[in-house]
């Protein structure tokens, strides 16, 4: 009886592959083929994707790297400080690919296992205590793991972007600067990739280190906290380079007032960047201090309003440096050329001269913006306005904070 079932069961199957028309067996033969172009694909892919790191690798070292020690990673280099349990610098590249990248945050943090010595670790940062419930506490120090070179560079490839979360490229960060200020002028820098279509950057990011920096209580490591960070930026392909040197703190002010020159930003670190390129081509690219181009500042200014032509206690922008620290409210008029928001929140303006050639400036604390029924973005940009207040000395530009909308009026001569 088994050996009959059996041989009704082989007899049925051969008659049903028997039974198959032309058209699924065409069916099937094409979804074959396209499993196999799929599969091909993927591997393609997979090699597009490992040459790419190849070539990474190959452009950071013909560029020059800022020191001779350094440990190598699949699209990141760096040179750890044992001293301070965190890198001197950390080097990478911006591919155009971030504009259709979609790999998401990995949060998995990890000890950098090129560290012969240890990287830091979560202990240095923060400790947690695993509940009944299987849920954990958690006891932070005060600092975020800030990331110097950021994931979101690297959503273009899954290995680079895990690679990222190595505790060697965290430095402890206060969480207004790493979640605004530093987070503002990395989104700032891949904003250059989109808008200029093709561009790789060459970026360099650390902490300034020595040895008087304080160490994070509680740290089973020892690990400094930088009360500054450094970050250059190099576009290659139009000899362009900017860099910046930010503290440790959430600030006001917009991230255009920290740029600099690269050769300054090398004069504070005693590092060398772009060692490799040629001497005329370095000095061309580390002298540069173009915030406009790099931050896509508005360009247009005006001419500061004739003094003679405004009222009683009005002055022009340039006569406003005059009462810069006198503590006594006065009137200053000009064209507002430019507006932006900043990370924190706060509404900056320009009067007359964009940055870096402003010569006064204006902010609306995030706190007060409510208090306004318009939005000054909208109703004062390229407008001649004035404000009166305070006139303080912010990085040695006149500056009025405003905090109620009748300290602004519209100048009508």
């Amino acid at each position: 009886m088994r050996h009959a079932l059996a041989y009704f069961l082989l007899l049925f199957t051969g008659i049903s592959c028997i039974a198959q028309t032309p058209t699924e067996r065409m069916l099937d033969s094409l979804q074959t083929a396209l499993d196999q172009l799929e599969s091909k694909k993927r591997s393609i892919e997979e090699r597009i994707h490992d040459y790419k790191l190849d070539q990474i690798r190959d452009d950071l070292r013909s560029w020059g790297l800022p020191t001779e020690n350094y440990i190598e990673h699949s699209a990141m280099f760096l040179s750890y400080n044992e001293e301070h349990e965190q890198a001197n610098w950390v080097a990478h590249i911006i591919l155009p690919d971030i504009v259709t990248g979609s790999v998401s945050r990995t949060n998995d943090f990890r000890l950098d296992p090129k560290i012969e010595t240890g990287s830091a670790e979560e202990a240095d940062y923060f400790l947690k205590y695993l509940q009944m419930d299987s849920s954990y506490v958690y006891d932070g120090y005060g600092y975020d793991r800030g990331h110097l070179a950021p994931s979101a560079d690297f959503r273009w490839s899954e290995q680079a972007l895990s690679e990222s979360y190595y505790y060697s490229n965290m430095s402890p960060q206060r969480p207004g600067f790493n979640r605004y200020s530093w987070a503002e002028l990395e989104g700032a820098i891949r904003s250059y990739v989109y808008t200029h279509s093709g561009t790789s950057l060459y970026v360099v990011s650390g902490p300034l280190l020595d040895e008087e920096l304080p160490k994070v209580e509680r740290s089973v490591n020892g690990l400094s906290l930088p009360e500054e960070y450094f970050k250059i930026v190099v576009d290659l392909e139009r000899d362009r380079g900017i860099g910046f040197i930010m503290p440790n703190r959430q600030v006001d002010a917009p991230i255009e007032t920290f740029a600099l020159s690269i050769r300054e930003v090398e004069n504070r670190t005693k590092l060398d960047f772009s060692s490799a390129l040629p001497k005329e081509r370095q000095d061309k690219i580390e002298s540069q201090r173009d915030i406009v181009r790099w931050l896509n500042l508005p360009d247009s200014e005006a001419e500061p309003l004739s003094p003679t032509e405004l009222p009683k206690g009005h002055f022009n922008t340039v006569q406003a440096k005059i009462h810069m620290g006198k503590n006594r409210r006065v009137t200053v008029c000009g064209r507002v050329v430019s507006m932006r928001k900043s990370k924190s929140g706060n509404i900056w303006l320009n009067m007359d001269k964009t940055f870096p050639n402003h010569i006064f400036s204006a902010y609306i604390p995030k706190e007060f913006i409510l208090s306004f029924t318009s939005d000054p973005m909208e109703e004062w940009l390229q407008k001649d306005m004035c404000i009166e207040g305070k006139v303080q000395d912010f990085d040695k530009t006149p500056t009025v904070r405003i905090e109620r909308s009748s300290q602004v009026k519209r100048y009508n001569p």
